[in-house]
């Protein structure tokens, strides 16, 4: 399917959706926010695609990460088809010095599929974060207010527990005060990673694992029980030891301004776990 089909069918998406909520019909844009709330990490238009494709899409990937996970897409199932972005490197000179960025330069069309599309092992499931942050967590909020970030609550994320809007940052109400914390520690962490240029030269699993990682590492400031919690949710992006090495001193660089707005200076700021 080339570029102008896939514009088709996307625009055919938001024609049906104009067309529902024209008639009255509700639950259309209900059912397309909820999409939005359970892939916000994709684009509108890949947003659109899947939605119009998949109503209950639940959780997708490529064929090779579910290979990755131990899952495998049944023979005869139909992809979910998206827009891929096209990448390359392009030299740009930085400081008296020459250096490598990655820059979208077109787009291709590609495949996922849903969970309920594949066999195998079964999903990790995210573990817990326990403990009491006490007053770091109204402290994490006063330092996102002071980073010109707000934070709000809204049941209608769901099943996202957080989600980072540039200068906004929206949780999912009821939670534990150590998962809230968590949350926002991770969402605090894509507000000073990555709503810059540098967004631009990052893919996904970069910026869940940078994420993640501020998170495990400012919680274990806190003195936070995280288990397996961050290596779970990181391998769910495809993450590993590479990624982090990579991205080490962004992690560490945002980490220590958060562990010291929250006058935690005291505890190892030694990072993640590299192994």
């Amino acid at each position: 399917m080339n570029s102008e089909e896939l514009k088709k069918l996307t625009e055919r998406s938001i024609e049906n959706l104009m067309a529902s909520m024209s008639q009255g019909k509700s639950e259309s844009l209900v059912r397309y926010l909820q999409m939005a709330a359970r892939f916000h990490r994709y684009s509108l238009h890949n947003v659109l695609l899947i939605a119009l494709q998949n109503p209950n899409a639940s959780y997708v990937a490529g064929f090779r990460t579910w290979n990755k996970l131990g899952r495998f897409v049944r023979k005869g199932e139909k992809g979910i088809l998206i827009l891929a972005p096209i990448t390359k490197r392009i030299a740009q000179d930085s400081c008296l010095r020459e250096v490598e960025t990655m820059h979208v330069v077109g787009f291709r069309s590609a495949y996922v599929f849903d969970v309920s599309q594949t066999d195998g092992v079964p999903l990790p499931s995210l573990g817990t974060v326990s403990g009491d942050p006490g007053i770091h967590l109204a402290r994490l909020v006063e330092f996102a207010a002071s980073e010109g970030i707000t934070v709000e609550h809204s049941g209608d994320i769901a099943p996202a527990r957080g989600i980072s809007l540039g200068g906004k940052i929206v949780l999912m109400p009821d939670m534990t005060p150590a998962e809230e914390f968590a949350t926002l520690a991770h969402e605090v962490g894509h507000e000073l990673l990555h709503r810059g240029e540098r967004r631009a030269t990052t893919t996904k699993t970069i910026r869940e694992t940078e994420a993640e990682a501020i998170a495990y590492t400012v919680c274990s400031a806190a003195e936070l029980q995280t288990s397996t919690a961050s290596q779970d949710y990181i391998a769910l992006y495809n993450g590993d030891s590479t990624v982090l090495l990579e991205s080490l001193a962004f992690i560490q660089q945002a980490a220590t301004k958060i562990i010291r707005a929250l006058r935690l200076e005291g505890a190892q700021l030694n990072g993640p776990d590299q192994t």
